[in-house]
C-alpha cells in the first residue's frame, strides 16, 4: 500500500486518512476496478486520472458506497467502512459530487446548498452563514434565489461543488467538476478546491478530463488504466512518465502499478 507523504498544512490533521486498500469492483463478470490502492491525508489533493472507461469514477462511487465492491476495503480516519450506506459515510465526513449533479431542482441554488451543510447536522444559521461564503467565492450569488433547474449544466456543476463543499468533509471526491465549464470559471472552481484543502483540512481526490486542471491543483496523481493503477507521482513525474503517455495517446504497456522513482 502507498502511503500519502505527511502533510502539515491542516491544523491537528495529521493522523487523519483515508485508505483505500484493493478496492475491485467487478459487473456481471466485468472487472471495472482490480485492487486499486490509493491513500488520501487531510489537507492534501490528489488527482485521478485516466483514459475513458479507466474506472476512475467506478472507484469513486464504490468509496462512497454507491457502488457495491468485490474486493477490498475503504478505511476512514481507522474505521473501515465496509455495509455503511453512502448517507452513513457522508455523516462520518465523506462528500462527494457526481458527473450530473444531482441537485434539488424544486429548490433555488441557497437551498441546495444549505441542504448540504444541514445534512451534517450544522444549524440553520451556521449553513446560511457557509452557503453564503461559499456561493460568493464560486461567483454563484447572483444566483442564489434562482432554482437549480434553471441554470446551465456548468452552472449546476459549481453548485454541486458548493453543496459538497458546504458539509466541511474531512474528505471530499470530486466526479468531473469542472465539466462544461469555460475557462474563467474554472479559476473561480480551483479556488474553492485549494481552499478546502488548505485552509478547511479536506482530502481531496479530483476527478476531471482537464488533466491539465488536474495536474495544477493535485500535490500528488494517480492514474488509472483498465482498472489497474498504472503510476502514481507528483504532477511534474506523471508528465514525463512514458506509460502514462502511452494509456493517453496509444502504444501501451502493461500497468505495473508502481510508484514513479
Amino acid at each position: 500500500m502507498r502511503r500519502a507523504p505527511e502533510r502539515s498544512r491542516a491544523t491537528g490533521t495529521s493522523g487523519a486518512s483515508l485508505e483505500c486498500h484493493e478496492v475491485s469492483v467487478v459487473y456481471s463478470g466485468l472487472v471495472a476496478l482490480e485492487k486499486a490502492s490509493i491513500s488520501l491525508s487531510r489537507g492534501e489533493v490528489v488527482g485521478l486520472i485516466g483514459p475513458n472507461g479507466a474506472g476512475k469514477t467506478t472507484f469513486v462511487n464504490a468509496v462512497s458506497g454507491f457502488a457495491p465492491m468485490s474486493g477490498g476495503r475503504v478505511v476512514l480516519d481507522g474505521r473501515d467502512l465496509g455495509g455503511l450506506s453512502p448517507e452513513q459515510r457522508a455523516r462520518l465526513g465523506l462528500a462527494r459530487t457526481f458527473q450530473h449533479g444531482r441537485l434539488f431542482p424544486g429548490l433555488s441554488v441557497r437551498e441546495n446548498v444549505e441542504l448540504g451543510a444541514l445534512a451534517v447536522g450544522a444549524s440553520q444559521r451556521a449553513a446560511r452563514a457557509r452557503a453564503a461564503r461559499l456561493l460568493a467565492e464560486l461567483d454563484l450569488a447572483d444566483l442564489a434565489d434562482r432554482s437549480v433547474a434553471e441554470l446551465s449544466h456548468g452552472d449546476q456543476q459549481r453548485v454541486s461543488v458548493v453543496r459538497a463543499a458546504a458539509a466541511e468533509p474531512a474528505f471530499l471526491l470530486l466526479d468531473e467538476p469542472a465539466a462544461g465549464l469555460p475557462e474563467a470559471a474554472m479559476a473561480e472552481l480551483g479556488k474553492v478546491v485549494w481552499r478546502s484543502s488548505h485552509e478547511g483540512g479536506a482530502g481531496v481526490v479530483m476527478i476531471d478530463h482537464n488533466v491539465e486542471f488536474v495536474l495544477r491543483l493535485s500535490d500528488r496523481v494517480v492514474v488509472l488504466d483498465h482498472g489497474v493503477v498504472l503510476a502514481e507521482g507528483t504532477p511534474d513525474e506523471i508528465r514525463r512518465h512514458p506509460a502514462v503517455t502511452s494509456a493517453y495517446f496509444g502504444d501501451r504497456t502493461e500497468p505495473t502499478g508502481e510508484r514513479l522513482p
